[in-house]
């Protein structure tokens, strides 16, 4: 008979986790990390003062998780696109899109993620989700490039696929009128374009997706 109550309680404990990473995740994207304090998110989630370390060992263990929640979106964003796509071509035109969702495209989300760069360059924890970031990208573009490139050809592809990506988001962050969100996405395409040359991008364009 005791077995239901503690199902209930862990199930409310699951949503007000939750809850506190969504609340800490909405104040990453206005003011970046340095604006997340146990207050401020426990305010925003509308709970108590305190109940943060009720749910979680400290505010560095929902910032982590929140982070990874921040990262899922934009991962989930890239696996919605690939899904639609045809061809070679087609996955590595969604892995760009997924990358640039039109939602989140603004100076707000663009500053808060510098914010976990620069911290990532001195937290251990913080550089591994910096890392993950980083293989997802490559299994993503090298599903797609496999069949035409050689695994050596692959590696400095990406490398400089993830540069652009990081330079386009950051200059982003610099002003409204810097970068649009077609621009971006252009401009990443046209690197791949340059870089993969005329023959390898047909034969992408040729070969179905799930081949």
């Amino acid at each position: 008979m005791s077995a239901q109550p503690k199902k209930q309680k862990k199930r409310i404990e699951e949503i007000r986790r939750i809850e506190l990473i969504e609340a800490a995740h909405r104040i990453f994207i206005r003011d970046g990390l340095k604006g997340l304090t146990t207050t401020r998110i426990c305010n925003e989630a509308g709970m108590s003062q305190g109940i943060l370390t009720y749910y979680f060992k400290d505010k560095d263990e929902v910032l982590f998780e929140m982070v990874r929640h921040a990262n899922r979106i934009l991962m989930d964003e890239v696996v919605v696109r690939l899904r639609d796509a045809r061809t070679r071509w087609d996955r590595i035109i969604a892995v760009i899109d997924g990358n640039f969702p039109e939602t989140r495209f603004d100076r707000n989300t663009a500053n808060a993620w510098v914010s976990f760069y620069a911290e990532a360059a001195h937290n251990e924890r913080y550089a591994r989700l910096q890392r993950l970031f980083y293989r997802r990208l490559h299994s993503n573009l090298a599903s797609a490039l496999k069949p035409v490139l050689r695994t050596e050809e692959i590696a400095p592809f990406v490398l400089g696929f993830a540069a652009m990506l990081d330079g386009i988001w950051l200059r982003r962050g610099h002003s409204d009128a810097d970068i649009t969100l077609a621009q971006g996405k252009q401009l990443l395409a046209r690197y791949a374009e340059n870089s993969l040359g005329e023959a390898v991008i047909k034969r992408l364009q040729s070969l179905k997706a799930t081949n």
